[in-house]
């Protein structure tokens, strides 16, 4: 390396490589956009070197870059492990955490545990994605994401969080007019409300096949609004019991009979999963859903 190298100047250079753009960088480092644009012109700079090639969809590394990319990776990891150290000394954690989540785990679980965390970590700030597509792990986007559907490829912690159950629901004021349930045959002579047919993205969301549902007519993005707009009279809904129980205009309907069960994991970045405050997160995310399990298997 040459003289006057700055060590600190690898961050920023790791930030804008794993994000692709220094808008994204900055915003997770904290920082502005010029600062990064600084300490990336000081790394070239003093390396003699160009390190991205900028366009207009963001900055990809040059071969000199990916070179030095891996030797970053190596500096990061054992910088990673000093926290790790420095963690197991009890000291306190700091930093950001970001947490992609369904939705349905998102705002009726999770988002009311996140407070206690935060009280008891207040350098810790939380972050969480609660929309309905496929966040990037692989480019840093989330560090802790909570799927249905662990990733395939790539270098990942997958671990199970908990087993949930669904059932068929209805409003009540619906179903004691509406013609009677008696049977999963019967559930073709009632609308319902499900996810928009080509918005599903993840393949346990496609309820309505799986309980020979006929396709519905109102379709959303977001399990709330399908919800809710059940709850108003509309018709029947498939809900995580977890959800449902909170909404007292909903019954379930043939629960001995039509059931699901899926299967939340907790997935991140190897590479991030062992830093002080992505592991607290972590930590924290099983204890409660642990302490929840009744109320995930419908039994609560």
């Amino acid at each position: 390396m040459s003289k006057g190298f700055d060590w600190d100047d690898l961050q920023f250079f790791l930030a804008v490589a794993h994000a692709g753009t220094v808008s994204k960088a900055s915003h997770r480092m904290g920082v502005d956009h010029a600062t990064v644009m600084r300490r990336l012109d000081n790394l070239e700079k003093t390396l003699g070197a160009k390190l991205f090639e900028r366009n207009l969809r963001g900055y990809n590394l040059t071969k000199r870059g990916e070179r030095l990319l891996t030797s970053a990776q190596v500096v990061q990891a054992e910088m990673q492990k000093a926290e790790r150290d420095i963690a197991a000394s009890d000291l306190a954690i700091s930093g950001v955490v970001r947490i992609s989540s369904l939705e349905g785990f998102a705002n009726f679980f999770l988002a009311a545990k996140l407070p206690r965390f935060a009280a008891a970590n207040p350098n810790v700030s939380l972050e969480m994605i609660a929309i309905q597509q496929i966040v990037a792990l692989s480019r840093r986007e989330a560090d802790i994401a909570i799927t249905l559907q662990a990733p395939e490829t790539g270098r990942f912690i997958v671990e199970r969080l908990t087993d949930y159950v669904l059932f068929v629901y209805g409003p009540k004021s619906y179903l004691a007019e509406a013609p009677p349930i008696r049977s999963r045959d019967d559930l073709q002579n009632h609308p319902f409300t499900g996810y928009i047919d080509d918005l599903i993205f993840v393949r346990g969301l496609d309820y309505l096949d799986e309980i020979g549902a006929r396709r519905p007519q109102l379709q959303s993005s977001s399990l709330h609004a399908q919800m809710e707009a059940s709850a108003a009279g509309y018709g029947l809904c498939v809900l995580p019991t977890f959800i449902a129980r909170k909404n007292h205009a909903l019954v379930p309907v043939l629960p001995r009979e039509i059931s699901l069960r899926r299967t939340y994991h907790l997935v991140m970045p190897a590479d991030r999963a062992d830093i002080a405050r992505v592991r607290a997160v972590r930590r924290f995310i099983h204890e409660e859903v642990a302490a929840a399990q009744q109320l995930f298997l419908g039994v609560a």
